[in-house]
């Protein structure tokens, strides 16, 4: 990934902004230059807002552009740096999840059988955690029906 190039690198502390899209206005939190923290409106685990740091629309062009340029159809991977918070399987599920294709989706069970000894709820608890929606396509990963769930 690179680096948003607008981000201030000198900012050690967490920033955020909104990004009006076709989704709704949507929350970019980002630190050091890398976005961590994607949240629409009413994300199920949203964190506490007071942690997101000061508001300001400086240094978000980047990720700007790119989300309603995929929202437009136009773009198809972000070039943004990107630093999600979790823990150490988190993280691995969320691997996965970057490397579905655009326009191609998997299962929760497909993943479980990807990564062995996990469950297909334990993988979904893991996308549902996801603090960079969109950015990592959890969108991607559907039930056993092929339908979103969650």
């Amino acid at each position: 990934m690179l680096s948003m190039k607008d981000t201030p690198a000198t900012n050690l502390g967490p920033t955020h902004t909104t990004i009006a899209s076709k989704l709704g206005d949507l929350t970019v939190v980002a630190r050091g230059g890398a976005v961590i923290g994607l949240y629409f409106p009413h994300h199920w685990y949203r964190p506490d807002g007071a942690g997101f740091g000061p508001y300001t629309n400086s240094g978000f062009d980047a990720v700007r552009d790119q989300i309603n340029e995929y929202l437009a159809g136009d773009r198809r991977e972000f070039e943004v740096s990107m630093a999600a918070d979790g823990d150490e399987y988190q993280q691995r599920v969320w691997s996965l999840v970057r490397q579905i294709p655009y326009g191609q989706t998997t299962t929760y069970g497909d993943l479980a059988r990807r990564l062995e000894g996990t469950t297909a709820q334990e993988v979904g608890a893991a996308v549902g955690s996801n603090p960079l929606s969109v950015l990592v396509p959890c969108h991607r990963v559907v039930g056993a029906g092929g339908k979103l769930t969650g």
